[in-house]
């Protein structure tokens, strides 16, 4: 009996989801026209399932869709710009950290492939995410035509319009090519493990890390003295990960030998900031600047156990309007 009202429990969430996802589809399509306070009022209850509330924000999700509306800086729009941003990290800390950048276009079809080495990435410069990169690991067997669907597609994209993230409102679209980045002391390793820090108001407090994301990928989250945490997030929401979110690893992540260069870098990049994520690596002993985020999975990402999305949002403490 028990398994058959779990089986019945389990139906019913995920038609509610399944609901919530289509409307916030209909609007994401149909009614871009809207204010941005409307749109995302509407945006965040097909996708979180509650109300947004704006006038006293509790969780870290709600508190997210506040920066979006009210804490809009000019610099934010060069900082998440994937081209600009290398020069902003430069003069912050220097180009050290900078992945070398291999040429930037405008449109697909003025990328010469012959100037291009064997190995490289290609990103849209306004893209979120995953969303507009292509890796190529062998020239000789690149797939021009899928990787020019995934880059025409991300050139359409405006995470502005969609998610209302106002950072990328105008951020100019372009094609950059960056090299491909790998580990010369362990050549087996296939993905580059993610460092993630979350900074509230200039310090960073945790670090999300993902591991083998394009096989088995695997999230865990650590506080700054590198203990482990209980919560897993932040996973979109789509029915796959609503159900069984992306876990643990099952083998304990190393504190970084570099751990305090990379905190560094975060305080430098987040200082006077309220929220901002900073994604690094570490690759043979250096550490390398990603990109910068402002909204985690937009703000409207699953915590597992959602007490979390609490326990965050106390950290984020926004000023009066």
């Amino acid at each position: 009996m028990n398994r058959i009202y779990g089986k019945i429990m389990t139906s019913l969430r995920l038609l509610k989801s399944e609901r919530g996802l289509f409307l916030a589809s209909c609007l994401q399509h149909f009614f871009q026209w809207l204010p941005d306070e409307i749109y995302l009022k509407l945006l965040f209850r097909f996708m979180m399932g509650y109300k947004l509330d704006l006038k006293n924000p509790k969780t870290f999700s709600e508190k997210l869709q506040w920066l979006k509306l009210y804490d809009r800086k000019s610099e934010y729009t060069t900082m998440v710009d994937k081209y600009a941003v290398k020069q902003y990290v430069t003069e912050c800390l220097g180009a050290e950290c900078i992945i070398p950048t291999l040429g930037v276009w405008n449109r697909f079809e003025d990328i010469d492939f012959a100037k291009l080495p064997q190995q490289f990435v290609l990103k849209t410069t306004h893209g979120g995410g995953g969303g507009g990169v292509v890796i190529c690991r062998d020239k000789s067997t690149f797939n021009k035509v899928k990787a020019q669907r995934i880059i025409e597609r991300s050139m359409e994209s405006d995470i502005y319009n969609t998610l209302r993230e106002w950072p990328y409102k105008n951020v100019q679209k372009r094609i950059i090519a960056e090299k491909f980045m790998t580990s010369i002391k362990q050549p087996t390793q296939k993905d580059l493990t993610d460092y993630k820090f979350f900074c509230f108001h200039g310090e960073p407090l945790y670090c999300q890390v993902i591991r083998d994301r394009f096989r088995h990928e695997t999230i865990d989250f650590y506080d700054m003295d590198w203990n482990h945490q209980e919560f897993v997030g932040l996973n979109p929401v789509v029915h796959s990960n609503w159900i069984s979110p992306v876990s643990n690893g099952l083998i304990p992540v190393e504190r970084p030998v570099h751990f305090e260069e990379m905190l560094y870098i975060c305080r430098r990049l987040s200082k006077n900031i309220l929220f901002l994520r900073v994604d690094l690596f570490v690759i043979d002993d250096k550490v390398y600047f990603g990109e910068i985020t402002f909204y985690p999975a937009s703000g409207m990402g699953i915590f597992t156990p959602n007490e979390w999305n609490y326990v965050l949002g106390n950290m984020l403490h926004l000023p009066l309007i």
